[in-house]
């Protein structure tokens, strides 16, 4: 073979082998590709009316009475994607009912009652209803929680009025907090 004709097989080799590089013997019919989203858990908050107005009016005797009305909704609201078995307790305090002038209603003469409680999620919810609001008392209390939940209820106020109250409007100050 002549020189020529060596340099035109070699050509023609190096053609081929280049070819064969740049045409794959089969190509992938079709790819994966792994995606993920990450939720972070929300929060545990309550929500209450901003004034539940006049709970009611009622003529004073000498051996006094009661005066019941409703608060307003009240709603927790736990999107903390908890674990099962978690829970959280909704408080409630009162300051005493204080007239313009004058003696006051002691925070001990006014009861909680939170009533029918509206449920979403899975968890058991008990009403506490406290008797008196002199200090922090848990009014509703969720347990057995697993993911989110929220329950709402419009609890009743019950204010004793002592015989021999003055005549005034009485107003308090009726605070709610969940942990």
């Amino acid at each position: 073979m002549d020189l020529k004709t060596r340099a035109l097989v070699a050509a023609a080799g190096v053609g081929i082998l280049t070819l064969g590089i740049a045409l794959p013997a089969s190509a992938a019919s079709s790819g994966t590709t792994t995606a993920t989203v990450t939720v972070d858990g929300g929060v545990l908050a309550i929500s209450v009316p901003t004034s539940a107005g006049n709970l009611g009016t009622r003529a004073n005797t000498v051996d006094g009475g009661t005066i019941s009305g409703s608060l307003g909704a009240v709603k927790v609201s736990d999107a903390r994607s908890a674990a099962a078995g978690s829970g959280w307790i909704a408080s409630v305090i009162s300051t005493a009912f204080t007239p313009p002038s004058g003696p006051t209603i002691a925070a001990s003469y006014v009861g909680y009652t939170a009533g029918t409680i509206g449920k979403f999620g899975t968890a058991s919810y008990l009403a506490n209803d406290p008797a008196n609001l002199t200090g922090v008392s848990a009014a509703v209390t969720a347990s057995g929680i697993t993911g989110d939940n929220a329950a709402s209820w419009n609890p009743t106020i019950n204010v004793g009025i002592p015989g021999g109250t003055v005549a005034a409007v009485y107003s308090a100050t009726i605070t709610h907090s969940v942990l």
